[in-house]
């Protein structure tokens, strides 16, 4: 009975984090038709519908997604426990699903990754990159890294660097437009504006220097766009002056495709953090990556280039 129940719950859980019978077979490492046959088994027992079936995907009906939200995280805390318990106390085992934006997770943590294998063979981390703000909970990441993510009592986050937001711009593109001295000349200048993907609203240029002067600054906006990266690839091509954190456009910076514009004018962002669940038990997989990030991001410095540029 607790096997069976077991299967059930697994291809439930891995069908509504896939989002499709397929995807949940290749991570549960069995045939779709095998995931499908288990769903419905599972809601016969039940007595209702768990899922909405199309040729290509599942959705959660009503009454999944309130099992979802009840069971999602409970039967993580009871598979990393039992998981603990079979590879000894403490030692960290399975896949560690693992949230961070694309820039910034390449440029800065998967470098920081093979000492983490290297020492912890059984633990897999599972990288999935993405701009957007995740949900850890109802999306089954073990961790996040990145800024903004509302804190909950179901969240913890460990500081890692504060971060400035800097104009930049191609020196081809700023030798052929009037020289900058002031953000009130910025409105003569083509810019390249960011669209926030949780409000949907252009963001502002609302900068300040070291010595607490501020200002809200006008471009000429010349294209929109939701992606940091995009945004600094697009400066790069001479399109205009963008507004961007420091760990997006450090590379580009070092490499000369970039530079500073009004160096002395700057804006404040939310705290890169690493964010995790606050469970009772924290899974040692959780605790000991969250410790090596931690560990090694001091020690590589990073906080404040993010800082200072």
């Amino acid at each position: 009975m607790l096997t069976e129940l077991r299967g059930y719950l697994d291809a439930f859980i891995a069908a509504a984090d896939e989002g499709s019978f397929s995807a949940a077979a290749r991570h549960l490492g069995l045939t779709p038709a095998a995931v499908s046959k288990s769903v419905a088994q599972f809601e016969a027992r039940l007595g209702v519908r768990l899922f909405q079936r199309s040729t290509r995907k599942v959705a959660l009906t009503t009454d999944g997604e309130r099992l979802y939200g009840q069971v999602r995280l409970p039967w993580s805390e009871i598979g990393d426990a039992l998981t603990d318990l079979r590879q000894g106390a403490g030692k960290p085992a399975g896949t560690l699903k693992v949230a961070l934006a694309h820039t910034v997770g390449r440029e800065y943590f998967v470098p920081m990754m093979e000492g983490f294998v290297r020492r912890y063979p059984d633990v897999v981390p599972d990288l999935h990159f993405d701009n957007r703000q995740v949900d850890l909970i109802a999306e089954g990441f073990d961790v996040a890294i990145g800024g903004g993510i509302e804190l909950t009592d179901a969240l913890i986050a460990r500081e890692l660097a504060r971060l400035r937001i800097v104009l930049v711009a191609s020196p081809a593109y700023l030798k052929t437009q009037p020289v900058l001295g002031h953000p009130d000349e910025l409105a003569r200048h083509r810019g390249l504006l960011r669209r926030s993907l949780v409000s949907g609203r252009l963001t502002p240029w609302t900068l300040k220097n070291n010595a607490g002067q501020e200002v809200v600054a006008s471009v000429r906006p010349v294209m929109v766009l939701d992606d940091p990266e995009a945004m600094a690839r697009a400066a790069a091509n001479h399109m205009g002056i963008a507004m961007l954190p420091l760990p997006h456009v450090l590379p580009l910076l070092e490499s000369g495709e970039l530079v500073r514009v009004l160096p002395q004018w700057y804006a404040e962002a939310l705290p890169l953090s690493i964010y995790y669940t606050s469970r009772k038990l924290v899974p040692a997989k959780v605790r000991l990556f969250v410790e090596h990030v931690v560990r090694e991001f001091r020690a590589s410095g990073h906080a404040a280039r993010f800082r200072l540029g």
